[in-house]
């Protein structure tokens, strides 16, 4: 059996390091600048607003005008988030005319919203 501490995470009763076990999975980890890099990634998902402008992109390439009309915020804002994204590769721009017009940057972006939108809305068993 295993116990339980203060904390409510269940631990080992005799601590063994199982050798094998901990040397294959090291040679699977990747290197610590990419988990780094793939930490950053996930920090630009962490704000409501980039997730809001996220989500309509999922839906529709929209120009920065209908993104502010859409998310009741001023294209400023909604500009400076789109930098961010942006720069993190999960949304792209294009010119038409004197518009700006915004979508996500590929299926992994929007694959990354779908899983995580069905994750926390799936039903808990």
């Amino acid at each position: 059996m295993s116990e339980r501490y203060d904390i409510g995470v269940e631990c080992c009763e005799e601590p063994a390091v199982h050798r094998d076990l901990v040397s294959a999975v090291r040679e699977k980890l990747p290197a610590e600048n990419d988990m780094q890099d793939l930490a950053e990634l996930f920090k630009i998902f962490g704000d409501t607003t980039r997730i809001r402008i996220l989500f309509v992109l999922f839906e529709e390439e929209v120009c920065v005008c209908d993104l502010a009309e859409t998310l009741g915020m001023t294209q400023s804002a909604i500009s400076h988030q789109l930098k961010m994204l942006k720069a993190s590769g999960l949304v792209r721009a294009r010119r038409q005319g004197k518009s700006v017009f915004y979508s996500l940057a590929d299926a992994h972006v929007r694959t990354i919203i779908a899983q995580g939108w069905e994750h926390i809305t799936e039903d808990s068993v």
